[in-house]
């Protein structure tokens, strides 16, 4: 049986879609590369990219990979977070998140699965 993120004991990667209303995809992917910048500051932060998909209503994606359950708690709780939420308040459409364990990291090597 796979591990949850609420039990996971090793990486953990969120990956979120983010679509745009019409005319924010600017502003709101400023907010998300401002998050970036702070993440060098978070220690259990492994990764934090930001994928822009440009069409009629744009979409932005996050790829978070973080050391385990607490930082990528640690991570959304925090204030480079928080202050995304509030500066894109009313710009964004249905956001989906999805986390699961990671199961291969950028190198080829295949993590430990958790029984």
């Amino acid at each position: 049986m796979r591990s949850t993120p609420e039990t996971t004991v090793g990486p953990v990667c969120l990956t979120a879609v983010i679509p745009c209303l019409p005319g924010t995809a600017d502003a709101v992917e400023a907010a998300l590369l401002a998050v970036g910048l702070a993440v060098a500051a978070e220690p259990g932060t492994l990764g934090y990219r930001v994928v822009r998909i440009d069409g009629d209503a744009p979409v932005l994606l996050t790829h978070e990979r973080f050391r385990d359950r607490d930082a990528l708690r640690a991570h959304n709780e925090g204030a480079a977070s928080q202050a995304f939420f509030a500066a894109t308040r009313g710009m964004l459409g249905a956001v989906t998140v999805l986390i699961g364990d990671e199961v291969q990291d950028h190198t080829g090597a295949m993590a430990p699965s958790t029984p």
